[in-house]
């Protein structure tokens, strides 16, 4: 393999005809171009260089930022996806990689933006987030400081048609859901509206319906922000709130597989949901990008089929396990007393404002159904909650236990209240990531 570099290009020339272009910028945004050109032998896993237009980018430096709005709002509905330039933060977290990927698939210009550390507990280092975002141009910079974020976006040089925000608080924590579900994400709309941005999609959460927990009250008050942008006029949002993830209902698969019950609250039936698998939510969110039927409208959706209460999630696990049901039912009301020791705990000791959020969480998922709540009655209504795609939770709850749930890693939130209450059943926790 030989080696050859120009200015800030580098070259990698391999014996199997495939060149290795690295793009490195000097620049403080650290961005990265990673792609794949197969030069005489083709190959299914070779990826075409990311090609932004220079001549809009001019168009759009001679502009006012008013007029580069205007432009940009007008346009790139109309144009193919391979003219479209989209903007992602949040590219590294749990939905956030399904949508790079499903973007890229499609043929959008990506740029994704990570921390140099990312993942749960920052695992991961640079060169493991390229590979994870391969297809993307990645930029490393830090979302949650505006002035270092719009620095990063600066130094890119070229401007933005759409932000997709898919950042979300990976504790749950008070401080932890204002920095991050507001304030980051804040960050993102403004920043990206500097730089010619004319639509924002959000990743929300259709628990907002109900709004006891910090990171519920956080992602509103951005919510009401990005609506009046848009009254402003030239710009324009979708929002949406999905309801359960298929991982924050596969905890309990390989427990259940190895003899122990399944654990739910009160009768199983005190809330319900209709979960929608990764893959299929990436695709709703990037149907966002370009459909005009989805211009400033909050979408709440789910996934195909009927709402299934925990006793029925359990019911279909022991099904496929060939078993006999065997559930552990426990009152709500021990959640309700170690909510108030906490609560009072924190009047003492405020370091542990996070763990009674925590158990406030907890008590939420397990007494909170993940549907369109109906203003008029005040009922969770299955019916009244859209559905999409095609993947099921029995052909999750399937693999799960072929494969295990590798890549399904709990957030800091619910590991918390496993080793804090070992009766609590996973399920219910982290479904707001």
């Amino acid at each position: 393999m030989s080696l050859c570099f120009s200015s800030n290009l580098i070259t990698l020339h391999s014996p199997k005809h495939q060149n290795l272009f690295i793009n490195f910028s000097s620049e403080p945004s650290q961005c990265f171009k990673l792609f794949r050109i197969s030069s005489t032998t083709p190959s299914t896993k070779s990826f075409k260089p990311i090609k932004f237009s220079n001549e809009r980018f001019k168009l759009y430096a001679s502009l006012t930022q008013s007029q580069a709005v205007e432009a940009t709002q007008s346009s790139f509905r109309d144009k193919s996806p391979k003219d479209v330039n989209v903007l992602v933060v949040g590219s590294t977290g749990y939905i956030g990689n399904f949508v790079v990927k499903e973007l890229v698939r499609r043929g959008f210009n990506v740029v994704a933006i990570a921390r140099e550390r990312s993942g749960i507990r920052g695992k991961n280092d640079k060169d493991e987030t390229l590979a994870q975002l391969r297809g993307a141009n990645v930029c490393f910079s830090d979302v949650t400081n505006l002035n270092t974020f719009e620095e990063s976006l600066k130094n890119l040089g070229f401007s933005f048609d759409v932000v997709v925000s898919c950042l979300a608080s990976r504790s749950g924590g008070v401080k932890d859901s204002w920095k991050i579900d507001y304030e980051a994400t804040r960050n993102s709309l403004v920043a990206g509206k500097k730089f010619g941005a004319s639509h924002f999609v959000l990743l929300s959460a259709i628990c907002v319906q109900k709004p006891l927990l910090e990171f519920q009250r956080a992602k509103l008050k951005f919510e009401a922000e990005l609506m009046k942008e848009a009254e402003e006029g030239g710009f324009t949002y979708s929002i949406v709130r999905p309801t359960a993830f298929f991982k924050s209902l596969g905890g309990q698969v390989e427990l259940v597989k190895d003899g122990k019950p399944y654990v739910m609250f009160g009768d199983g039936k005190l809330c319900a949901c209709k979960p929608i698998s990764e893959p299929d939510l990436a695709s709703f969110i990037v149907d966002c990008v370009m459909s005009e039927d989805k211009i400033n409208r909050v979408l709440p959706i789910g996934g195909p089929g009927k709402a299934l209460t925990p006793l029925e999630q359990g019911e279909m696990l022991f099904k496929l396990l060939g078993k006999e049901p065997k559930f552990l039912k426990v009152p709500i009301g021990i959640m309700d007393f170690a909510i108030g020791v906490l609560d009072f705990l924190v009047k003492v000791f405020p370091s542990l404002e996070d763990a009674a959020e925590f158990g406030k969480i907890g008590r939420y998922y397990a007494a909170e159904s993940m549907l369109i709540l109906d203003p008029e009655t005040g009922e969770y209504s299955d019916e009244k909650t859209p559905s999409y795609g095609n993947d099921t939770l029995e052909e999750f709850f399937a693999r799960v236990l072929r494969e295990g749930m590798s890549g399904q890693e709990l957030v800091a939130t619910e590991n918390w209240l496993l080793k804090s209450e070992k009766l609590l059943p996973k399920p219910w926790f982290g479904i707001f990531h």
